[in-house]
């Protein structure tokens, strides 16, 4: 066991740098971005609901009030 109550404190090793630090790499199949949810149906759907209220919304506002 090293003596640490007097002189140096002792050395950790170097984090790993993160993986886009080095050399560009291909993004592998389980890697995707933000692009890729945007495509889910389920969430076009749920924000083509929330625009269309906002919409309507908006529409009663300037032709109704």
């Amino acid at each position: 066991m090293p003596e640490t109550s007097r002189g140096e404190a002792p050395t950790l090793p170097a984090p790993a740098p993160p993986p886009g630090a080095g050399e560009p790499t291909e993004p592998g199949p389980e890697r995707r971005g933000c692009l890729f949810a945007l495509s889910q149906p389920p969430l076009m759907i749920f924000l083509t609901v929330i625009a269309a209220l906002l919409l309507m919304a908006a529409v009663h506002d300037l032709l109704l009030l």
